[in-house]
């Protein structure tokens, strides 16, 4: 059994298989940690008839179930690829990115999300689907452009009071859109704002600690890694404030060789939120490793500092 974290290196569930959970996210429910993301499982080339883009072909989004954020049960595919129908944006020759999860606690229902597209990035879409469960199975409800606005890599985030917000690179990737979702979370609302406008962020992670919102973002170049960026705000819609680069120690300028996936806080732990990235292999996509690391708070400071070997207990001492 695991009883550390190492970023980084190979993460197996309890069966001995490598996870298979790319572009993630984090749900917690009853007890149980859930964790989405991609399944990349697959036979890794490059599409030369799109520029040629490193891609895997579409596996379908796996869930992983834990209750110590350590050792992983492998839930399956809840939602698969569709083989029979090309037109479908779940058919292997399409793109699906990014899973998030959320609960809605108005209506019982389990909602994901994801960036849906093209093999060449085109269509840029919202996936949505429901699920009585969280494992699934999910019921594909089809795809969005938010109030008409091309969406590519996406997060969303859940308040504490129960809304809910999207936040997706748009304008061919040079601006950030944030929109509030209706109270089924189906449904995005006329109440929107654009953010880091001609900045080009992608791979949003969007937290809340002490009243206060902080976005990490990454810059555009494609799978290779480049300065993580942390932004503040009042307010989900903003307006947000660039703070700078949290990370801190080796290639911190490269973030520790990753990209911003999603933050999510550790049930039980006052002020205790891990950062997940992914380390994004092009060339073998499939082994495509997981930086999982803790966030330190020190007044309006956010720091995450790298290491080689970490466990949760770093979150009872006093963070400097």
């Amino acid at each position: 059994m695991n009883n550390t974290f190492h970023p980084g290196e190979p993460w197996l569930d309890i069966d001995g298989r490598p996870i298979q959970a790319h572009g993630g996210c984090m749900l917690y429910d009853k007890g149980t940690y859930y964790w989405f993301g991609e399944n990349k499982d697959g036979e890794n080339y490059l599409d030369e008839s799109k520029g040629f883009l490193h891609r895997v072909d579409v596996i379908g989004i796996s869930c992983y179930s834990s209750t110590d954020l350590l050792n992983w049960t492998n839930e399956g595919l809840v939602l698969p690829a569709v083989q029979d129908d090309p037109a479908s944006d779940l058919h292997p020759s399409k793109v699906l990115e990014r899973p998030k999860v959320i609960h809605n606690p108005r209506t019982g229902k389990y909602v994901l999300f994801a960036h849906a597209d093209t093999a060449d990035y085109e269509t840029a879409r919202i996936g949505i689907a429901i699920s009585d469960s969280p494992t699934g199975p999910y019921k594909y409800l089809g795809s969005i452009q938010p109030n008409g606005n091309d969406s590519r890599d996406m997060t969303v985030f859940q308040d504490d009071d129960g809304s809910a917000y999207i936040f997706f690179s748009s304008e061919w990737n040079k601006t950030l859109h944030i929109i509030q979702l209706d109270d089924e979370y189906l449904h995005p609302t006329q109440n929107e704002s654009r953010a880091f406008i001609n900045q080009s962020r992608e791979a949003p992670a969007v937290f809340r600690h002490n009243g206060k919102y902080y976005l990490v973002s990454s810059g555009c170049t494609g799978w290779d890694p480049n300065q993580a960026e942390l932004a503040i705000a009042e307010s989900p819609l903003g307006p947000w404030t660039v703070i700078g680069n949290p990370c801190v120690g080796p290639d911190a300028q490269i973030t520790f060789n990753a990209q911003s996936a999603y933050v999510f806080p550790v049930a039980g732990k006052k002020d205790a939120f891990i950062a997940m990235f992914d380390r994004w292999n092009k060339d073998n996509l499939r082994d495509s490793r997981y930086v999982w690391l803790p966030i330190q708070f020190n007044i309006d400071q956010v720091k995450i500092h790298w290491r080689d070997e970490w466990d949760l207990s770093c979150f009872t001492v006093p963070q400097k």
